[in-house]
């Protein structure tokens, strides 16, 4: 990567330095092609001013005048023409056109009174024709032609091109030097990053990076710290649900085997005794599957958090069914059981595990109740979702513990849960269903009084909204 780096700031350093470079070399040779314009027609504006002063061309080229002239074009290294009116030259610094005639279209428009330019960079050279005026009268009397040699320039232009070619190399090393220190600072905190994933990827949970000075480095180090940060939790998470585990599981069979252990420790046992420890160890192997039953529904719920059979579904119905299916419960714990619906409702649920939820809430609700007790179910709906209240007349729930409930193997009371088979999974199985369906649960539980379970949930499922109240 540190190598990619400094090439790519190479280049581009160089691609600008290149293009500036070119840039100038351009404007510099504009420049002196102008300013030799610029001088030539200045110099010629004084000839031109000599020549109108007096009556007639033939008069001005005076001796001196035609020295002067030639001075003048060895210092253009090139050619002054003088032409008349009748497009003759009358004098030229090189002696070979002089009594000749000169046609040619910028000659004429000289004469008329219109000064031209005419440059050409291949052949090097500049052609400059000016109308000589007759300071009397006025009048345009000749033309003043002079071609005058950009040669000059041009080797001006390779000498420069020679040092720029020789500041762009030490520019370009200046650079290149400039983006080794750079890069070092650049990549010194991927590397950073880097060695933090390889830690993470080794087993390593410790391995947190803090940087500073570049915004998006430190977006992606707090990513990183972020998602460390999760791992940790889940790491933690899955070692609590190992444990715990664990220790359900062995739980009853440590009964079990000492159950066993106590029944061929003894000879002769009597049949009651022998039914009793049976009937004991009966009810830790059903403890046994409770648990384990419980454990495969919130594993498989876990695995399959985006498959939902949704289809449309009369709750109505739904809890028809598992009130008959519990009747039988409630009716061998003493708890009457109390239905209440306040109108017909129809949602989109996933019936399966729906039904595995209230059926939950109400079997907790049984269990936890008192003698003579009551658990009352209600049904309501408005436009947008369904509500189901389950009410009971139990034990309640202590405050300091409500915010637990819903955590995997939590109990209230662990010795009364042992007593009525529970695995402390219920409510968390409860709970992953609810947000499955995008719905919400709320506990209202005062000790000794009872509790009222909340849930919402939409009548109409929508992929990818959930909310947790």
């Amino acid at each position: 990567m540190r190598l990619n780096v400094i090439l790519v700031f190479f280049i581009c350093t160089m691609t600008v330095m290149l293009l500036l470079g070119f840039v100038m070399k351009l404007s510099a040779r504009e420049n002196g092609v102008n300013k030799a314009i610029s001088d030539v027609r200045t110099q010629s504006g004084m000839f031109i001013n000599q020549l109108g002063a007096v009556g007639g061309l033939q008069s001005a080229l005076t001796e001196k005048m035609i020295n002067e002239l030639g001075q003048a074009a060895m210092m253009y290294d090139g050619r002054i023409l003088i032409v008349d009116q009748q497009l003759g030259i009358i004098m030229d610094t090189y002696n070979m056109e002089t009594g000749k005639t000169l046609i040619s279209a910028e000659v004429i428009q000289a004469l008329r009174g219109n000064p031209g330019t005419y440059r050409n960079d291949d052949a090097k050279y500049i052609e400059l024709t000016m109308p000589i005026i007759e300071s009397e009268t006025q009048n345009v009397i000749g033309v003043f032609l002079v071609r005058a040699t950009t040669a000059g320039i041009f080797a001006q232009q390779q000498e420069l091109r020679q040092v720029m070619g020789m500041l762009v190399s030490f520019l370009g090393l200046l650079m290149l030097v400039f983006v080794l220190l750079y890069s070092q600072t650049l990549t010194k905190p991927l590397k950073k990053i880097s060695s933090a994933i390889a830690q993470v990827t080794e087993g390593g949970t410790e391995a947190r990076v803090s940087m500073g000075g570049y915004y998006e480095l430190e977006q992606i180090s707090d990513a990183f710290n972020v998602m460390l940060q999760q791992i940790n939790k889940l790491e933690k998470s899955r070692q609590e649900f190992v444990s715990n585990v664990s220790h359900e599981l062995k739980t009853p069979m440590t009964s079990i085997k000492v159950l066993a252990d106590s029944l061929l420790m003894q000879e002769n046992v009597p049949e009651e005794l022998y039914r009793e420890f049976l009937a004991d160890i009966n009810a830790e192997i059903e403890r046994e599957n409770k648990i384990i039953s419980d454990l495969l529904s919130l594993v498989k719920l876990d695995r399959t958090d985006g498959e939902m059979h949704i289809a449309q579904v009369s709750i109505n119905e739904l809890l028809d069914i598992i009130l008959r299916r519990l009747t039988p419960i409630a009716q061998q714990q003493g708890v009457e059981l109390i239905y209440e619906s306040f109108r017909s409702v129809l949602a989109e649920v996933d019936e399966v595990k729906l039904s595995l939820a209230i059926s939950n809430l109400i079997e907790n609700a049984i269990k936890y109740n008192v003698e003579g007790g009551w658990v009352k179910l209600s049904l309501n709906a408005d436009h947008k979702y369904f509500y189901l209240r389950v009410a009971d007349s139990g034990i309640g729930i202590p405050q300091e513990e409500q915010e637990h409930v819903f955590d995997r193997f939590y109990r209230v009371d662990k010795t009364r849960s042992r007593e009525t088979g529970g695995s402390g999974l219920g409510l968390a199985i409860v709970k992953n269903i609810i947000l499955m369906h995008k719905g919400s649960i709320k506990l209202f539980s005062r000790e000794n009084e009872g509790s009222m379970f909340t849930v919402k949930i939409p009548l109409s499922f929508i992929i990818g909204q959930t909310f947790m109240e």
